[in-house]
């Protein structure tokens, strides 16, 4: 069933896409001790995952998180970023902060 948005998918998607950038776990700190940060699996589209989020799609969240590919930065991860100085991708879904580990090849 298609939800009546106030903008259209398409456009919604877009900027999402283009508000999302790379940024270091540093920079994140504050955001993860509100813990307002979730980490999104490798195997997952980071814009895909913004985007339900952006409409509202439990299920497809509920899903995620049932399956274990979405869910809060584990302490023992946040301790490698932070001693690793991580880059990662990152988008702002109020309140939430999505973060994805940057992949190796280039898109």
């Amino acid at each position: 069933m298609n939800e009546n948005f106030d903008v259209e998918p398409e456009v919604l998607k877009a900027k999402i896409t283009a508000e999302t950038a790379q940024i270091s776990w540093l920079d994140l700190q504050k955001f993860y001790a509100a813990g307002d940060v979730l980490q999104v699996a490798a195997q997952l589209d980071l814009v895909e995952v913004a985007f339900a989020f952006a409409k509202d799609a439990k299920s497809e969240v509920a899903a995620w998180l049932a399956q274990g590919q979405l869910g809060r930065v584990e302490p023992d991860q946040a301790q490698a970023w932070y001693q690793q100085q991580t880059t990662l991708w990152a988008v702002v879904i109020s309140p939430w902060v999505l973060v994805q580990e940057v992949k190796s090849q280039h898109h």
